[in-house]
């Protein structure tokens, strides 16, 4: 099977693992380096998160800074590197229902899997961060119809994000989830969970009917638990959109201080690897034999 065709058959392997018992561990990525390290790892599916790309594309947080340009070219150079299954952040869709159809077209195009679409106001914020505000249902529910209507296959799965609990409370939330549910939505993702009684309400209303997606942010509003705790709640899907740019940021800053001190890397070397390691993990050697079975052709 040719990788083209391989990437072709994932939708359909991440609508399948959906609807196993057995909980999805997506880890957030930014890049195609990242994505290669998560499937070496044995990951299977990934999310590309706008958050993660504001933080290292940008140097900004995540405030609605990004375009949907740089998500997509995001998501060509992982699929190009991959055959992960890839879960895209899609903001708001960067508009209104028109350009919800654009985005979702070119993210599909682009490798994309799954298309997350969120109910906030444009520019919108993290979830994770106050100030929040929301377009109205009726025009959530009519952009999420038109993301359904411009995927080009049904197995590219259109997740339906709501961040209502945050500013209008956990039943304004259900209320919206539900009526996104009704929408056509392939899975459900209600940020900001803060407590068990959120979750036990939740899944009374969807346990059965619909995936529902977990968000772990390392510092905020979810308490973090575990996969296997999450299964065990009834969630099908769980994202930690940030969690790699958080370890590699923390790594960076070591990394850079050593340096500055010491003007060498040595002290560092063994939290690193070599020049012929990174060149070994990329498959430079392979490559260059690659290219030269067509010189002088």
């Amino acid at each position: 099977m040719t990788r083209q065709q391989h990437a072709s058959h994932q939708p359909a392997q991440l609508k399948q693992q959906l609807k196993d018992s057995s909980i999805v561990v997506a880890p957030g990525v930014f890049d195609a380096l990242g994505a290669s390290l998560a499937e070496q790892a044995g990951f299977d599916t990934v999310y590309l998160s706008g958050a993660s790309l504001a933080y290292t594309q940008l140097g900004r947080p995540d405030i609605g800074l990004l375009s949907i340009t740089e998500i997509c070219t995001a998501m060509s150079h992982i699929r190009e590197r991959t055959n992960l299954s890839v879960v895209v952040d899609c903001d708001t869709g960067f508009g209104n229902a028109m350009n919800v159809m654009r985005s979702v077209r070119l993210l599909e195009r682009s490798g994309a899997n799954a298309i997350q679409l969120e109910d906030q106001t444009y520019p919108k914020r993290c979830g994770h961060l106050r100030g929040k505000t929301l377009v109205s249902k009726s025009e959530m529910v009519g952009k999420l119809h038109a993301a359904l209507d411009a995927r080009e296959s049904d197995s590219t799965l259109i997740i339906g994000r709501t961040d209502a609990l945050g500013v209008e409370g956990t039943d304004s939330a259900i209320e919206r989830a539900q009526a996104y549910y009704e929408a056509g939505v392939d899975m459900l993702f209600i940020e900001g969970i803060r407590s068990d009684e959120d979750i036990s309400k939740i899944m009374t209303q969807f346990k059965g009917n619909v995936p529902i997606m977990a968000n772990m942010v390392e510092g905020g509003d979810t308490p973090l638990q575990n996969a296997q705790a999450l299964e065990d709640l009834g969630f099908s899907l769980v994202i930690f959109p940030g969690a790699l740019v958080r370890a590699i940021t923390h790594m960076a800053s070591r990394f850079f201080a050593t340096l500055k001190q010491d003007g060498t890397t040595d002290a560092f070397r063994d939290q690193m690897l070599d020049f012929k390691q990174l060149n070994d993990y990329l498959g430079t050697q392979a490559m260059l034999e690659l290219g030269e079975q067509y010189d002088n052709r």
